[in-house]
């Protein structure tokens, strides 16, 4: 009678280990295929994504808007900034319609700036966490176009 229990306690054992290993093998095998469908829509997705046309100087400068002196406080500081931006677009409508919204704007700047430390806007990590934030937050405003770069040209921190 005992040998009976035991041999059915190692039975159900072995059973009980196979069922795990075969879900671990079948959710494994759900969860690579699922992997690998993500990559693909990532590969998929970079490949529609179009390089912006390469400008001449001329259009360059045509196509790009200056927003001099924003002076603003940083947040958790008594410190302020200066700076001045240019924001080049891509096209000649863009530039108008970004030119018509120059209010907006400069508070979306002024907005974004008071936001950050000064250890936010400091260095080339902080431009270009400046300049993506405010990429970000200006181009859903702008339906003619699109920003293409922004460049910090001058900032005074102090």
């Amino acid at each position: 009678m005992f040998k009976s229990k035991v041999f059915i306690m190692v039975v159900a054992i072995l059973i009980a280990i196979t069922l795990i290993l075969t879900a671990a093998f079948v959710l494994l095998n759900y969860m690579d295929k699922s992997s690998q469908n993500l990559q693909e829509q990532a590969q998929n997705s970079a490949r529609e994504v179009k390089a912006p046309k390469k400008l001449t100087p001329d259009q360059v400068k045509e196509n790009t808007t200056v927003m001099k002196d924003i002076l603003t406080n940083l947040a958790g500081s008594s410190k302020f900034v200066k700076v001045s931006i240019a924001f080049e677009l891509e096209n000649k409508k863009a530039k108008d319609e970004f030119d018509k919204l120059d209010s907006k704007m400069k508070a979306i700047v002024v907005q974004t700036l008071a936001d950050m430390t000064p250890e936010q806007v400091s260095g080339s990590k902080g431009f270009d966490n400046l300049t993506s934030t405010l990429m970000n937050k200006m181009n859903p405003f702008l339906s003619l176009g699109k920003l293409n770069q922004i460049l910090v040209t001058d900032i005074v921190i102090q």
